[in-house]
Parts: structure tokens; sequence; C-alpha cells
């Protein structure tokens, strides 16, 4: 069966993303999914077919469509193919310069205002103290729950720390975000110690920052990387004590990055900053944390309300 146009203009526009954008693997993987999903669901085989028509039957096909758990998907799901939609017809302008639909002519569906899950103070102490620090394990999961809290980092940017990124003395990180963007994120005094412990009882000379198998990797040589914890590791390691700190809200790393960006902004910390230390390409990504955290719409509340 010969390829069709639209499935040769998909594969071109990968290859750009990765020579001229640099994406990420995942990136580009992500984009792959979805844009193949749009050629089986739209019902058009060349590029310059798709029109207003073909934009419906997509949204519908993406209304209709069932997970492998017979699940919807959500609408911030359904609205970032859409994104990518565009983003590929913006690339066959630009880059192709064909004559094809106009990107800015795909609605994205109307969004809820997204949910923030934070933790409160005494479920974050009860969840940073449930690793028992006697042991090598504890003290590695330790340095990772109060990592997560201090820095907010992404899992995957915590997974992808090496030992050398580690600045004792300026008690800075610098991170490979999103998108390849350096930032700078900070240590608390609770994670510097709590990273020195476990670094104490690492007998190794390998790469990453938090791995498995102190035992076999003491006798490995560097770099060492099948040796680095993997996502689901370290996801699991936050669900592990969770469950035995007895926190009911099931929090995820996710939910140490909005617990870190809300503690900031509870204590007066500024958008922009916090904008800054999130690795957030826009401001309004940022903004969700504000209704939760506006100290000043509280007081007004408290003021004027019921009097």
């Amino acid at each position: 069966m010969n390829e069709s146009e639209l499935s040769k203009a998909i594969e071109r526009y990968l290859i750009f993303l990765k020579a001229e954008e640099n994406k990420s693997p995942l990136t580009i993987s992500s984009y792959r999914q979805s844009l193949t999903m749009f050629a089986e669901l739209g019902g058009v085989s060349s590029p310059s077919s798709i029109d207003k028509a073909t934009v419906r039957i997509y949204k519908s096909a993406l209304h209709s469509f069932r997970t492998k758990t017979d699940g919807e998907l959500a609408i911030r799901t359904k609205n970032h193919h859409l994104t990518i939609l565009r983003a590929f017809l913006k690339y066959l302008i630009t880059e192709e310069e064909m004559d094809v639909y106009p990107p800015d002519r795909i609605k994205r569906f109307k969004e809820e205002q997204r949910q923030v899950k934070v933790m409160f103070k005494e479920e974050l102490h009860r969840l940073l103290d449930a690793p028992d620090i006697s042991t090598k394990i504890g003290k590695r999961d330790k340095a990772i729950l109060e990592l997560f809290f201090s820095t907010g980092l992404r899992l995957a940017e915590l997974r992808s720390l090496d030992v050398d990124h580690l600045n004792y003395d300026t008690r800075e990180i610098s991170v490979r975000g999103k998108r390849g963007k350096i930032r700078v994120v900070f240590v608390s005094d609770e994670a510097v110690e709590s990273l020195k412990r476990y670094m104490e009882i690492r007998l190794d000379h390998l790469s990453p920052l938090f791995i498995r198998n102190f035992d076999k990797a003491a006798k490995a040589l560097p770099p060492g990387e099948e040796f680095r914890l993997s996502r689901i590791s370290i996801y699991n390691i936050v669900k592990k004590y969770a469950r035995e700190a007895g926190i009911m809200s099931n929090p995820s790393p996710h939910t140490l990055r909005h617990s870190f960006a809300t503690d900031l902004l509870r204590n007066g910390a500024d958008l922009r900053s916090v904008q800054e230390m999130l690795g957030h390409k826009d401001l309004g990504t940022t903004q969700i944390y504000t209704h939760v955290t506006n100290p000043q719409l509280k007081e007004v509340h408290q003021k004027h309300h019921g009097k």
C-alpha cells in the first residue's frame, strides 16, 4: 500500500522538529501519535484536502474516541491534539509554502479552569518524614521527596539529574527543562542535608544522581546510565510514602510541584518569579495557582462578606 501524501508530510514535519526545533524524543513521539490519529480519524489522504469539514469530523471523532480502559479523552487532551494539528498546518504554510487550511481557524474546546491539587502543610510534613533514613533506600527516597518540594522540578527533570549538577556552595542546580531550556532551581537547607546524607552512602562513581542497586553500582564503571531510577520508580516512591503517611488525597510528584508553587505564592512571591522557577513558557500556565493563593481576595472576603 502506497504511503499517502499526508503521511509523507507528517514524516517531514517530525524530521523538522528533530533537526530544526531540537524537540525531545518524548515530544516527537507524542506528535507522531497525535498526527497518526488525525490521519486515521480525519478521513483525508492529502494536506491540501484538509478543510472545515475535516476539522469538524476530527473534533467529533475526538469526542467519541475511547481509551484502552474505555474512558473519554479529557478536554485538555483533546485540545492538545488540536494544538498539534495547528502546529503541523503552520509548518506546512511557513516551511513548505503549501496552501492549506489556516491553523488559526481551528478553535479549541472551551476548558474549565484546572483544579490544582495541593497538600496541606501537615500532610506535606508527614510525607517528607515518611522514609526510614536509617536505611540506604530511605536516605535516597528522603532526598527525592525533599528535592521535589524544594525545587518544584518535574518528574523527568529530577530523574535526569546527575551528581555533578549539584552545587552545595551556591545551593543551586542547573536544570534542562521542556524545549531544552536551562533554568536555575534553588535547594533548601533540608534538601541539602538529605542529599548529603544520601551521597555519603554512595560508594560508586556513577553519573546519575538517583540510582538503584547500590551494591552492584559500587562495582560498575561510569557513567552507569543503566542504574538511573526510572520515571515509574520515582513516581511509585512518592505514592508509596503517601500511603505509608496515610495521606488520602493520593499525591503524585506533580502534586509536590503544585505545593512548591502555592507555598511560594502564599508567602508573597510574585507570579513572574514563580513562572521562572517552574520553567513555564507562558505566564498563563502559572496563573492557575493564583485562585488558591490570593491572600488579598481572602482578606476582602473576610472584611466585607456577611457583615
